[in-house]
């Protein structure tokens, strides 16, 4: 197998956005740097790349009938079906064995579920509704929780919560711009996409609706105390400010293929300085009343 075909069919860029906010939820638990750090960003990264890896495998016969897709190692006929299966399981099983010696088991049953629910539950149902996204979100939810398992603190605390709340919202109409993007190709392969269900400006509607709960669920983590230091609270309300703005052209009355495309991209560029303002407030001065409270959750 090439070093092209490894990538494209674990998906390193993917699997990579997963294990950023998993840095995040470990580097807002633990308030500080640590060398568990990289052993939790390795396992992660390898737990959501063997995960890909058989995403690709269960899909090979439908990415051969999308033009994005059908390149791909394993429905091109590049790398066996048995070859992925095996190549997902040693990245998985050496990720899902990392986070258990090194973290605990916690984290690692995190990867896991995480695991299972991509590949057994949402992977297959996304054959059945174009709604399967709605509990497939639980997907962008669970690896800032895997970071924060690793860094020995609590998945009680009300600041995981609204970690996670964002990027389970985030999700959904990150998936859907991609779905109307590429609707033709969706439905070449006999996907169920929103346009079975709505015309494009209601779908448009209803992204944006989504995007907007995304963009006011930033006032959660403040409140739960996720986050506190002035300038990262700053950035998060320009963020939010600036993706709603950027959305605006979904309520136009016939929104096209380019409104979809920048609308994809500005979500995707808010989730990065997201993902980058929770990992750097620890690092800035916090009010005191804000130091008192994240003492008493720290593990």
């Amino acid at each position: 197998m090439s070093w092209k075909d490894f990538r494209s069919l674990t998906k390193v860029s993917i699997a990579a956005a997963s294990t950023f906010t998993a840095a995040a939820g470990y580097l807002a638990a633990l308030r500080a740097f640590h060398w568990g750090l990289g052993t939790t960003l390795l396992g992660t990264l390898l737990m959501a790349m063997g995960s890909c890896a058989w995403n690709e495998v269960q899909e090979s016969h439908l990415d051969g009938q999308m033009a994005r897709t059908r390149n791909r190692p394993v429905p091109a006929g590049r790398v066996s079906r048995l070859s992925g299966f095996l190549t997902g399981l040693a990245l998985a099983g050496s990720g899902f064995a990392l986070l258990a010696v090194v973290h605990g088991w916690t984290a690692a049953l995190l990867g896991l579920l995480a695991l299972v629910w991509y590949n057994g539950v949402y992977t297959p149902l996304k054959r059945v509704t174009a709604f399967a996204i709605l509990p497939g979100a639980l997907i962008g939810a669970l690896p800032p929780a895997i970071g924060w398992a690793a860094a020995g603190a609590s998945l009680r605390s009300p600041a995981l919560v609204a970690l996670c709340l964002i990027f389970f919202l985030w999700q959904v109409p990150h998936f859907w711009m991609l779905m109307m993007l590429h609707d033709q190709d969706y439905g070449q392969a006999r996907f169920p996409t929103l346009s079975r269900h709505f015309r494009a400006d209601q779908s448009a509607r209803l992204t944006f609706t989504w995007t907007a709960a995304t963009a006011f669920s930033c006032a959660f983590l403040p409140a739960f105390g996720a986050v506190g230091s002035l300038p990262v609270l700053a950035i998060l309300a320009a963020a939010a400010l600036w993706l709603l703005w950027s959305a605006g052209p979904l309520l136009r009355p016939a929104p096209g293929g380019p409104v979809f495309r920048h609308t994809f991209w500005c979500i995707n560029l808010f989730a990065l300085v997201l993902i980058l303002a929770v990992s750097a407030d620890p690092f800035l001065p916090q009010p005191a009343a804000r130091v008192g409270a994240v003492a008493q959750w720290r593990p």
